[in-house]
This record gives structure tokens, C-alpha cells and sequence, in this order.
């Protein structure tokens, strides 16, 4: 399979505004593609939640109510299929990215890079089967407060369902290897990890440090430099840590990992117009589904 030709593919189909209230159109040609994409590897189901508007003040103040939080809840998706490992009687994982953007971003990085991952490795999945079984979720609500993800998190631990490790694909998409390129949120990691921002982070809680290791190497042979960090007490002391879908996941108790490019701690194009296909480095993109794909067949 041509790596960079099916994640830009991808990429250039859910590249657009796809905020759920100020761009409600490009939202629901993303479900629709998400639906379809999903669809070739297996059932898609949906979980459906209700939410106002949340974090309303980041939103113009001259919009109608119903956008400001004061009106009627609406029903909002989680889409999913499943991928059958070899091995069925073994804790699943959950690979999951958001499609929603922040009002006026084309979210190329934000979310549409691990969207276009996800996507691809799920392909890869089928076509070679893991041992573990794989659910593929694409989360909606993410940039208004983790909405989704809470939803599913809190749904498989009241359901007491197993996780063997879940993964967060958010902004996978933007490499930089100029001189301090790359900043942290705290000053004490930078005197520890690279000041170019030409590697992929993964940020994990207590229980993943045996996976974040693995997935490193796969990375690492795959030519996709990596470079991890473990969190105590759920991310609470670097709140920068939690900022994606994998912190409900880790509040529920299961073992999850950021996989990521650090977001604004790197791209400049972070929620803005910028944020366009052209700013992506594909190639990388590529070596990280490979070495994604060796570490999710090694679980």
C-alpha cells in the first residue's frame, strides 16, 4: 500500500471547517466520510449523547441563543467499527481521534492528520489482522470539552469492559526540525527532551510505560523519531498532558497514550485558518502509521 497517497487521500477529503455549530455542513460531510471510510472494514455503529454548547464564551457573542448554550440539547455521535483480532479472548484496544475543529479552522493538523492515521492503520489492521481486536472511534465534541470521549470512557466502565491500552491519535501532522522549534509546558522538560520539533510524543499514564517503550521502537525502525513521558496522578500536574481524548481514559482507570506532535507547543498554525493540508510533512506521517502498525500487531 502507497502510505502517503492514501493518507493524503484522506486528508484532502476531511480537510475543512468542521465545527458542529458554525460549520455544521463540513461537520456532516466528515461523519459521512467517517461512515463510509469505517464502513469498508466492518459494521459501523454509532453511540449517540446530548450536549449544549459547551465552552460558549470562545464563540462570538452576537450568535442566537440556541449557540450560546441557553437552547435545547442536541444529539452528537461517536463512530465505530471494529476489527476482529486473532486472538478474541484478549482485552481489546482503542485507537480513537476527534473529527470536530474549533470555529474556522480547516483542522488539517487539528484533527484531520490522525483522523487520515486512523483510517489508515484500520486498513492495515484488516488486511493483516492483530491479535487483539481494535476499535476504531472517531470522536465528536472534542474541542468543547473531551465530550465524546468522556462518553465512551464512562460507557465501557459502567459496562466493566476491559481495555488492554487505548490510544489517542491527536495532531500527527506538523514536524519541524529548525532550532527550538519545539516547546514544553513546563521549562524542566525542555532541558530534558529535543528543542526540534521533528519527533512524535507519547504522553502515557502509570500502566502504559511498558507500551509506550515498545511503541517507540516500532517508531524508531520505522524511521519516525519518538520520544515518551510518563504522568502520575492522571496528568494533573502538567494539565497541558490532558488536553485530548485519552484523559476520560485515563480518569476511568484504563491505560491510555497521547500519540501526538505536541500541538501548539509546536505548530503555529495550532486553531487557526493556517491550519491547511500544506503545512503537513506527509512522508513523517507515513513512517508513523508503519511504525503504529508494528506496534499495535506486537500488542
Amino acid at each position: 500500500m502507497d502510505l502517503q497517497a492514501r493518507l493524503g487521500q484522506h486528508l484532502r477529503s476531511l480537510i475543512g471547517p468542521r465545527d458542529p455549530y458554525l460549520n455544521s455542513g463540513r461537520h456532516s460531510l466528515a461523519q459521512q466520510y467517517l461512515r463510509t471510510e469505517l464502513g469498508r472494514w466492518g459494521p459501523v455503529t454509532s453511540q449517540g449523547f446530548c450536549a449544549q454548547t459547551l465552552a460558549s464564551n470562545r464563540l462570538p457573542s452576537h450568535l442566537p441563543n440556541h449557540l450560546q448554550g441557553a437552547g435545547p440539547s442536541r444529539e452528537y455521535f461517536n463512530w465505530q467499527t471494529l476489527s476482529p483480532g486473532t486472538r478474541p479472548e484478549l482485552a481489546p484496544v482503542i485507537v480513537g481521534a476527534h473529527y470536530d475543529t474549533v470555529p474556522g479552522s480547516p483542522g488539517a493538523d487539528d484533527n484531520a492528520s490522525g483522523l487520515a492515521i486512523m483510517l489508515t492503520l484500520a486498513e492495515l489492521m484488516t488486511l493483516q489482522p492483530p491479535r487483539r481486536s481494535i476499535h476504531w472511534v472517531a470522536f465528536d465534541l472534542e474541542e468543547y470539552g473531551l465530550v465524546g470521549s468522556k462518553t465512551c470512557a464512562q460507557s465501557w466502565r459502567r459496562a466493566g469492559r476491559k481495555i488492554h491500552l487505548m490510544l489517542s491519535l491527536e495532531m500527527l501532522g506538523y514536524f519541524s526540525s529548525a532550532p527550538e522549534s519545539q516547546q514544553y509546558p513546563i521549562k524542566a522538560l525542555g532541558r530534558i527532551y529535543p528543542s526540534r520539533g521533528n519527533f512524535t510524543a507519547l504522553i502515557g499514564n502509570g500502566l502504559t510505560l511498558p507500551a509506550m517503550i515498545n511503541l517507540q521502537r516500532k517508531l524508531a525502525r520505522s524511521g519516525a523519531p519518538c520520544c515518551w513521558l510518563p504522568v502520575v496522578n492522571k496528568g494533573k500536574f502538567i494539565p497541558a498532558t490532558r488536553r485530548s481524548d485519552h484523559a476520560p481514559f485515563w480518569d476511568a482507570g484504563y491505560p491510555a497514550i497521547l500519540v501526538t506532535d505536541t500541538a501548539d507547543l509546536r505548530n503555529p498554525h495550532y486553531h487557526s485558518a493556517s491550519d491547511q493540508i500544506e503545512t503537513l510533512d506527509i512522508a513523517a506521517m507515513a513512517k508513523v502509521t508503519q511504525g503504529l502498525a508494528m506496534g499495535l500487531r506486537s500488542l
